[in-house]
C-alpha cells in the first residue's frame, strides 16, 4: 500500500474543514434572512396576526323620513331609471259594462276547452286567458279570468313541475360552483322563490348535477288606489292579486312609477317613528312594518325624489282595504312574505294608479 507524505494529508484536512465552515456560514445567513422577512424554515409562521371583525349592528330604517338609512355594509351599484323598461301591463279600465264582451267570452271558452283536454294544455290556456285582460270586459268576466289565472299559477309556477312549452319557466342543471343567489340574479328573481318551488331547505344545499326549475323574471306590481288591490305579474303575465291598505287622506300613497330600491329589502328592520323619534323593535307591540319591508324608489314624474315609501306587512288586518297608513302599502304578513320572495331590486317595477 502506498504511503502519502504527512504534509499533503494535512492540507487536505484543512480544505475539508474550510468547506464545512463555509457551508455553515451560508446556512446561518439564509436563516437570518428568512426570519427578517417573516418566514419560518420550520413550517408556517405561527405568529401571524389574525384580524377579528366587529359584530355588525342591526340596520335601522327610518321609513317615513328623507334620511337615507345604511341598509348594507357593501355598496350597491346604482342603475339609472332609464335602464329599466316598464312592462306592457294590461290597463284595467273602470268596469261599466254589464253585458260580457263576446271576444273575451270566445277566448275564455277556448281556454276552457284546452284545460279539458287530456292531458290539459295549461300553458296554452294560461296565455289565452291572459290575453283577455287587455280587452274591455265586464267586472264579472274580469274576476273570473283572474281567478282562473291565479289557480293555474299554482300548477305552472309555484311547483317544481316543468312544462316544456312554457317560456316563463325552464329547467337548469346545476354546475359545480353554482350558487342559488347568483342563479337568481341571472334570471332576475330572488333566490328565495327558487328555494320554495324546488323544495330546497337552504341555499347551501344546492348540489351540482341536480336539475332545478328556474323562473324567467322579473316580477312586477300594479296597484289600484280606488279598489285597494294589488296585481302581481311575471313579466306581462298575471299571477295573482292581494288586498292592500294605503295612505290616509292627509298622507296619500303617491301615484306613478316606482321600482324596488337597491338594498331596500329587509326582514323586520328597526323603525324610528318620525313623529315621536321612538325606535321600535320587531318585538314591540306598536311595530308597524310586520314581517317584511320593501322600500320603493321613484323613477318617473312626481315620484322622483320621494323617499320613505315602501311595501310592508302588518298584523293589524283591519287596516287592509282602507286608507290608514302614512303613505306606504300594507299587506297581511303572509302575503308580504310571498311578495318579498318575488320582487327583485332595480328590475321589479311598481305602478300605482287611481
Amino acid at each position: 500500500m502506498a504511503l502519502y507524505p504527512r504534509s499533503l494529508q494535512g492540507r487536505r484536512r484543512d480544505r475539508i474543514r474550510n468547506s464545512v465552515y463555509t457551508i455553515l456560514a451560508l446556512l446561518i445567513i439564509v436563516v437570518i434572512i428568512a426570519l427578517l422577512y417573516g418566514y419560518s424554515p420550520f413550517g408556517k409562521n405561527k405568529s401571524k396576526t389574525v384580524e377579528v371583525l366587529p359584530k355588525a349592528d342591526v340596520p335601522e330604517v327610518n321609513v317615513y323620513s328623507a334620511k337615507k338609512p345604511e341598509l348594507e355594509q357593501k355598496p350597491v351599484p346604482q342603475l339609472e331609471p332609464e335602464s329599466v323598461a316598464e312592462p306592457n301591463l294590461p290597463k284595467i279600465e273602470v268596469e261599466l259594462a254589464v253585458e260580457p264582451n263576446p271576444e273575451a267570452t270566445k277566448l275564455i271558452d277556448q281556454a276552457t276547452a284546452l284545460l279539458n283536454e287530456k292531458p290539459s294544455k295549461i300553458i296554452e290556456a294560461r296565455d289565452r286567458l291572459n290575453e283577455t285582460l287587455r280587452m274591455p270586459m265586464s267586472g264579472r268576466q274580469r274576476t273570473y279570468v283572474k281567478d282562473q289565472l291565479a289557480g293555474l299559477a299554482k300548477e305552472w309556477l309555484f311547483t317544481k313541475k316543468f312544462f316544456p312549452q312554457d317560456k316563463l319557466c325552464e329547467s337548469l342543471q346545476v354546475k359545480p360552483g353554482d350558487q342559488l343567489r347568483l342563479i337568481g340574479e341571472r334570471y332576475k328573481v330572488p333566490y328565495e322563490i327558487l328555494m320554495e318551488i324546488n323544495g330546497i331547505s337552504r341555499p347551501e344545499a344546492l348540489k351540482a348535477g341536480e336539475v332545478i326549475k328556474v323562473i324567467n323574471g322579473p316580477f312586477h306590481v300594479k296597484i289600484y288606489r280606488s279598489t285597494f288591490m294589488m296585481d302581481v305579474y311575471l313579466q306581462n303575465t298575471y299571477i295573482r292579486s292581494f288586498r292592500i291598505g294605503l295612505g290616509r287622506p292627509d298622507r296619500q300613497t303617491p301615484i306613478g312609477l316606482w321600482r324596488v330600491k337597491p338594498g331596500g329589502k329587509l326582514p323586520s328592520p328597526l323603525w324610528t317613528d318620525p313623529d315621536t323619534s321612538e325606535v321600535l323593535h320587531p318585538e314591540s307591540p306598536n311595530y308597524p312594518l310586520g314581517s317584511r319591508w320593501i322600500e320603493l324608489e321613484g323613477v318617473e314624474g312626481g315620484t322622483v325624489g320621494r323617499t320613505g315609501f315602501g311595501i310592508h306587512g302588518t298584523k293589524e288586518s283591519e287596516t287592509i282595504g282602507v286608507a290608514d297608513s302614512r303613505g306606504c302599502i300594507r299587506l297581511d304578513n303572509g302575503d308580504v312574505i310571498l311578495l318579498y320572495n318575488l320582487l327583485v331590486p332595480v328590475q321589479s317595477l311598481v305602478r300605482i294608479e287611481d
